[in-house]
């Protein structure tokens, strides 16, 4: 078994065709058969099945998929990361990270990476969930990650600090000249949320923070992306809880932002499932830098209450 035909089986299930494979691969399709049935002999059992207008998997093929996948993504990874080690001059970095990050947090951060290492080409990958995030990054589809810090992670790890969750209102609600608000106040607010918004025991963390202030609230809108909700909020729709670097990297000085009394906060990280070398170690260590000279967000979260420090621990995906 090699890794080639690895890949040429695996491209063989994403264009559902030997023919389409070929051509994709550049390689004939008799060479792209041989490779495929050599494979299946090796395992000892058909991988696909031949059929008059394409293929599919067998049930020896759909438990061999995932695993060839990530034998296929380490084997790409481990090319990189080789090449990273002999420095920043060229390659490319794959990074992973929550989509509400990659809306507030990076652009400056890319924008500068790519003033110091122009040789270097970066491919993002956005998330909805810090769930997804850290499966996909053990699955080697990225070089390192950022996002929310993982309750439980073995990997390298640098703590880029918290970063402040805020309540979005446009410019004409009457709370607009408010610094900050409790919690309870918003009891009588339609509320926007999102898809993702993660769980604690089983409920939904605004649920149950709203719970412990005595309301619940009243959802008018889902949406997948907290970029779309804050767009939603700024029009009126609605009230949202999202993180500050996101609110004003999806719509500017469009809305309002409102800090909670008590304020909350999660924390943020770099992460990854190797050392950090080369290229991989010096877009973290911009990362640290960028974090370390950004103005510290809101007011101190020493007073949180549970439910507060349970979206800090729960990451608040906030996707």
């Amino acid at each position: 078994m090699s890794l080639r035909q690895m890949e040429y089986f695996l491209a063989v299930v994403e264009e559902s065709s030997f023919t389409r494979a070929a051509d994709s691969l550049h390689v004939t399709q008799p060479a792209l058969s041989h490779q495929v049935k050599a494979l299946e002999r090796s395992v000892g059992g058909a991988l696909l099945e031949r059929m008059p207008r394409g293929v599919r998997l067998t049930a020896m093929g759909r438990a061999f998929l995932p695993h060839a996948q990530l034998a296929v993504r380490s084997a790409h990874q481990a090319e990189r990361a080789a090449r990273a080690a002999a420095g920043v001059a060229g390659g490319e970095l794959h990074l992973a990270t929550l989509h509400a990050v990659a809306v507030g947090l990076l652009p400056g951060v890319v924008a500068r990476w790519r003033a110091l290492h122009p040789g270097v080409s970066l491919v993002l990958r956005e998330y909805g969930s810090t769930e997804a995030l850290e499966e996909q990054l053990e699955r080697g589809v990225a070089d390192l990650a950022v996002g929310p810090e993982p309750a439980r992670w073995t990997g390298p790890l640098l703590r880029l600090g918290r970063e402040e969750l805020v309540v979005v209102v446009p410019f004409d609600d009457p709370l607009a000249g408010r610094g900050a608000v409790r919690l309870a106040e918003l009891a009588d607010r339609d509320w926007i949320r999102c898809a993702m918004e993660p769980l604690v025991d089983g409920v939904l963390v605004l649920d149950r923070a709203c719970g412990e202030v005595g309301f619940t609230p009243h959802t008018v809108l889902r949406t997948e992306h907290t970029s779309t909700a804050v767009r939603m909020a700024a029009a009126g729709v609605g009230v949202v809880m999202a993180p500050a670097h996101m609110v004003r990297g999806a719509v500017g000085e469009d809305c309002v932002l409102l800090s909670l009394d008590p304020a909350w906060h999660r924390s943020l990280a770099v992460f990854s499932r190797v050392p950090l070398t080369g290229a991989a170690a010096a877009f973290a260590e911009l990362l640290g830098a960028s974090a370390a000279a950004a103005p510290a967000a809101g007011g101190s979260s020493a007073a949180e209450p549970d439910a507060h420090r349970a979206v800090l621990q729960q990451g608040c995906d906030l996707g």
